[in-house]
């Protein structure tokens, strides 16, 4: 199966064959040691001990001229990065991620600096070495990383790692006994800047522990850490405890006070539905009622119409005008005994007697 392009061109073992500068050859087939790809990787970055180089093929540095140029695949500019790592974070990947991009075709090399010099020229680390080792192994912009890394940069080890150029921040690191441990490095012009990430360092992260310092100790023994191993007196492990308790108390009567707030805009939230709610009702019922009892209400025709028929039903029928009459004889009329005076009538009868025609019954008749 045929390598990809990748892994030619991060290959490190060459063959000299006279074809170009520093031995090497547009299609180099040879594999090298350790087989990786710039693309998709899913292996950390090998030590440099554990990779393969031959030391006969003469080695010539490119200019950065030739190396902004683009230098064939199989011949990648080697650019070294060194440093501490110390809790590695993404300045130090934006720094890797820079050197990386120098050049167009860039093999990049990270020395990290071991224990004892790093205590020695600089401090104490959070992290041991092997956790720095490991943490900058798996930056996806490193090819390879040298293990005690050396303080200052010598001839001999820039030509053991066959470097072309060194990578960092421009700003002069003082230490060791120098002002600048890069200085021979610029005056040798193979020093290639990189910039700094603004906001974020080493010496930030530990100030920010450092200044919430009871928080985390607090944290920890809260998660089972002992006072031992937080290296925190009996007192002070008795302090935290109360204060971890007080904070708990606090947070209980801030989720009350939350919760009673909740609570009381809830009913208020309720009452002026119910307010809006009786509002819509007490209009819809003063409009039925109007609309039943108002002086143009519905109450009032049926009053009127049941008037109407009461009135109707009570009151006599009336003979039509085109039917025959029939006439009456007048009833006779008698006197009393012993008297000249008609009998007493009912006021009804007088009424119907006032236009009645009355006349004495004759002897005769009487006969």
């Amino acid at each position: 199966m045929e390598l990809p392009t990748s892994s030619r061109l991060n290959s490190r073992k060459r063959r000299k064959d006279g074809s170009g500068p520093n031995g090497a050859t547009e299609l180099d087939g040879i594999p090298p040691k350790m087989s990786r790809s710039s693309l998709g990787l899913r292996e950390p970055a090998p030590f440099s001990d554990e990779v393969e180089i031959d030391y006969s093929k003469p080695y010539l540095r490119v200019t950065y001229e030739e190396a902004m140029r683009g230098t064939p695949l199989d011949r990648p500019v080697r650019v070294y990065a060194d440093g501490i790592f110390d809790l590695f974070h993404s300045g130090h990947a934006r720094a890797l991620m820079q050197a990386k991009n120098l050049f167009p075709n860039t093999y990049l090399i990270v020395g990290v600096c071991s224990d004892e010099l790093t205590h020695n020229f600089k401090g104490f680390t959070v992290m041991n070495e092997n956790e720095r080792y490991d943490a900058v192994q798996h930056c996806r912009y490193v090819d390879e990383v040298v293990r005690n890394a050396p303080w200052t940069l010598t001839p001999e080890f820039l030509a053991e790692h066959r470097i072309d150029f060194v990578a960092h921040d421009d700003i002069p690191y003082s230490s060791a006994g120098s002002d600048d441990v890069y200085k021979h490095i610029k005056e040798a012009g193979m020093f290639a800047p990189t910039q700094r990430t603004e906001g974020i360092s080493t010496s930030d992260i530990i100030t920010r522990i450092v200044r919430d310092y009871d928080v985390y100790v607090r944290r920890n023994l809260q998660r089972g850490y002992t006072a031992k191993e937080l290296n925190v007196s009996f007192i002070n492990e008795k302090k935290y405890h109360l204060q971890e308790r007080v904070d708990k108390v606090k947070k209980r009567v801030k989720d009350v006070e939350e919760k009673s707030k909740e609570f009381v805009q809830k009913v208020e939230e309720k009452s002026i539905d119910l307010i809006q709610k009786w509002e819509e009702k007490s209009r819809e019922f003063i409009g039925n009622f109007l609309e039943m009892f108002g002086p143009e209400g519905a109450l009032k025709h049926m009053l009127k119409e049941g008037k109407g028929r009461m009135l109707q039903a009570i009151s006599p029928k009336q003979s039509p005008s085109s039917s025959p009459t029939h006439d009456r004889s007048p009833s006779p009329s008698f006197r009393w005994p012993f008297s000249t005076k008609t009998p007493p009538s009912s006021p009804a009868n007088r009424s119907r007697n006032k236009s009645a025609v009355t006349y004495d019954i004759s002897e005769d008749e009487e006969d």
